[in-house]
């Protein structure tokens, strides 16, 4: 379930706001007037976050050139990369 708080909170209560961040590792949405305004997160929260965009987008890649026909690597030659790649 969402963490909501209004956005005069983050002003009053920053500290809180803070602690639960960390504590829930969760987004918190701050709300004005009744609506949405912003997210509050930790950096670590948002680090995962952009990691994982950053992933789905070389995925969608990765299935556009599969659906194009294009080949790619096996897995040992990818491993054999990577050996180099490590020990160079």
């Amino acid at each position: 379930m969402p963490i909501i708080k209004s956005i005069s909170s983050m002003r009053n209560r920053t500290r809180e706001i803070s602690a639960l961040a960390r504590e829930k590792d969760e987004p918190i949405y701050l709300t004005k007037n009744g609506e949405g305004s912003l997210v509050v997160m930790t950096i670590d929260h948002y680090e995962r976050l952009k990691a994982q965009a950053e992933l789905f987008e070389k995925l969608g890649v990765a299935q556009a050139q599969a659906a194009a026909g294009k080949k790619g690597i096996t897995h040992s030659q990818m491993m054999a990369k990577l050996r180099r790649r490590t020990h160079a």
